[in-house]
């Protein structure tokens, strides 16, 4: 099966305008995401998907491949839906343009969990929860079943631990990365929102409640640092000198 990543990117944002514009290290955001994406051995294409004429320039400058998509798209994930909707990979991955530390085999391991399960509709990629994170609400927890499919995504701690219960139990951080099989895609779309989705914000809540299966590749050695607000930024530029770059 032939795969295309997308990155979304829209320059507006309510909590962080100009965010895929940002310079982290000096590059822009978007820049980090494209040239991580471009490592991963699964994806035939890449391109980013805009409305915004400055961030396609920006990119245009780094040699990405753009789309222009419409302005009013609700979420990223329409976006890349839009932007695959002429081509015929059959799958899509929606590669979040504010994970300017993505590596290619974050990619290739969410791939490969939805090539590995028929039943899947999506993958994603999860990896232990870091210390500090429980109560951070930009950082989503997930609850696994013992097949390796996202049972609830949360962004308070779950699951609940009771004292002294003494049961060995690794918390899961989410990575918001996601691989749909081509057809669902253009489901997902088109269903209808969903009240635990809009408690808690999360859109991959939708394709639970509406009882499809999330497959959630558990990877090891790199940990997310998306960029949700402007204190983001120092953040990953701290974990970037820790790798040398």
């Amino acid at each position: 099966m032939r795969v295309l990543g997308v990155i979304p990117a829209r320059y507006a944002s309510s909590r962080f305008p100009g965010k895929p514009l940002t310079p982290i290290a000096g590059r822009p955001m978007i820049q980090h995401v494209y040239e991580g994406a471009l490592a991963a051995r699964s994806l035939d294409a890449l391109l980013v998907a805009t409305d915004d004429p400055r961030i396609a320039r920006a990119c245009a400058s780094f040699g990405a491949e753009v789309a222009l998509t419409r302005s009013d798209h609700p979420s990223g994930t329409h976006r890349v839906q839009e932007a695959g909707a002429a081509r015929d990979e059959e799958l899509v991955v929606n590669i979040q343009g504010d994970e300017p530390l993505i590596e290619g085999f974050v990619i290739d391991a969410a791939v490969e969990a939805l090539r590995d399960d028929p039943e899947a509709s999506i993958a994603t990629v999860v990896h232990a929860l870091e210390p500090g994170a429980e109560e951070d609400p930009h950082r989503v927890k997930v609850a696994l079943d013992t097949q390796g499919r996202g049972l609830y995504f949360s962004r308070s701690p779950i699951p609940y631990l009771r004292p002294n219960s003494g049961a060995p139990l690794t918390r899961w951080q989410h990575v918001g990365l996601y691989a749909y099989r081509r057809d669902f895609l253009e489901t997902f779309v088109k269903l209808e929102a969903t009240p635990a989705e809009a408690a808690e914000g999360l859109e991959q809540l939708r394709a639970l409640e509406h009882g499809y299966t999330i497959r959630c590749a558990v990877i090891e050695g790199w940990a997310s640092i998306s960029v949700d607000v402007p204190e983001d930024v120092a953040r990953v530029e701290a974990r970037l000198r820790e790798r040398g770059g």
